[in-house]
């Protein structure tokens, strides 16, 4: 598999999900028992699809007026309909953003969501399916008044909607803050940009000999 992205002048936060106990020097909770999952790329951080999941504490758009999250991520067959593998809420408030994926058959779907306190808006593409066990990039981007979310940088769906700046908070990796939807895959990479990219800037995947 290669990553590709061209050049951009804006400098993404990366977190690389490579162990259990910190991520990008933010502390890190495991719930039931992550496992490390290493190959020719590297390590990443694989969940069972049942207890597994990690808590990091830190909001990474925390302050963003507008922003783009990507997500590279391994779904396996077999898990739940549905599976929340990232989730960034605000403390002490319901604000969120959010991926998921409906599990289908041997496919899946993306789903994401932003939630404000006077507004939310859900993208949910069953008319885009992509095949479990292999690589693939989740892109979610809000530029200010529109969302719209990517698979291997391939724009499925958009919305306008009002979502201010979140405040601090936490991040969930594996599983939704309230540990239920429970996701079944590794999830190699987050990275956070302070502005909303195009489609030909995002990560995608493609796999090779």
């Amino acid at each position: 598999m290669l990553l590709e992205r061209p050049m951009n002048s804006a400098k993404p936060v990366v977190w690389y999900v490579d162990n259990l106990t910190s991520i990008a020097q933010h502390p890190v909770s495991a719930i039931g028992q992550p496992s490390i999952r290493n190959d020719l790329s590297g390590a990443s951080v694989n969940f069972d699809g049942v207890k597994d999941g990690l808590m990091v504490e830190n909001n990474p758009i925390a302050g963003l007026q507008a922003f783009t999250v990507e997500v590279l991520f391994f779904p396996a067959n077999g898990g739940a309909f549905e599976q929340r593998f990232v989730h960034l809420q605000e403390h002490a408030s319901e604000s969120r953003a959010l991926f998921e994926l409906r599990s289908e058959n041997d496919h899946w779907y993306l789903d994401t969501y932003l939630q404000a306190p006077d507004s939310q808006l859900t993208l949910v593409t069953p008319n885009h399916l992509h095949p479990h066990d292999e690589w693939h990039w989740a892109a979610l981007t809000y530029d200010g008044t529109t969302m719209r979310h990517f698979v291997d940088s391939k724009e499925e769906a958009s919305g306008r909607v009002s979502f201010a700046p979140l405040g601090a908070g936490r991040t969930s990796i594996g599983v939704r803050q309230n540990q239920v939807s429970w996701f079944r895959g590794t999830v190699r990479e987050i990275r956070v940009w302070p502005l909303a990219l195009l489609a030909d800037q995002l990560q995608r995947s493609r796999k090779t000999d």
